[in-house]
């Protein structure tokens, strides 16, 4: 799931997009795949978490939901055993304004350095073989139920912490950050149940 020239931690992922992004007016997913790189399904799901959870980027009615559709794109082709990613063109070319991304991404670097220095490998059995399959499918559910979060308040937010984390833990390869992505997923689940109109 991590290649060789994947970033290493969340503040240089952060920094891999700022960089990769800069002098655009608008930046399409396709900016996004292409800073990250296109083997790189872990960073991918980083990205999405991070995007979900900043401000002025993740509460932009839509983009829970779009960022839901390319993780489920992306670690479907994992679990089939692509090598590199492929999205569709139309969603390629779906796109937001890149001020508003370049916020959110600076509103995100006290919290990226703060998580960068509590992660380390560890179980990594968690992490690589069949736990990164498990940990693909966990996000793909989280994923598809998305675009329901987007009516009920907060709950997108659980989401995006429930893929940062798991996309953290993939990259830094720590397996108890992938415990508690695990316990983060619950929650938001019990979260949505409970605030369900049934």
């Amino acid at each position: 799931m991590n290649q060789p020239d994947d970033p290493a931690s969340l503040t240089e992922l952060l920094e891999r997009l700022r960089a990769n992004t800069e002098g655009q007016v608008q930046v399409s997913v396709g900016d996004v795949l292409a800073a990250v790189g296109e083997r790189s399904f872990g960073p991918m799901v980083l990205i999405a978490g991070v995007i979900t959870l900043a401000p002025l980027i993740g509460d932009i009615p839509g983009v829970p939901t779009l960022l839901g559709l390319m993780v489920l794109l992306t670690l479907g082709q994992l679990i089939f055993q692509r090598h590199s990613i492929w999205i569709p063109s139309k969603l390629a070319r779906r796109n937001i304004e890149r001020e508003k991304l370049a916020r959110g991404l600076d509103w995100m670097n006290k919290p990226a350095r703060f998580v960068d220095r509590w992660t380390k490998q560890r179980l990594l059995w968690l992490v690589r073989g069949p736990g990164q399959y498990v940990i693909a499918i966990i996000c793909m559910a989280v994923a598809a139920a998305m675009p329901l979060m987007e009516v009920i308040p907060f709950s997108a937010n659980g989401a995006g912490i429930a893929l940062m984390a798991f996309g953290l833990a993939i990259v830094a390869r720590d397996g108890l950050l992938a415990l508690v992505a695990i316990l983060a997923t619950g929650g938001t689940a019990w979260f949505i149940l409970n605030n369900l109109p049934w």
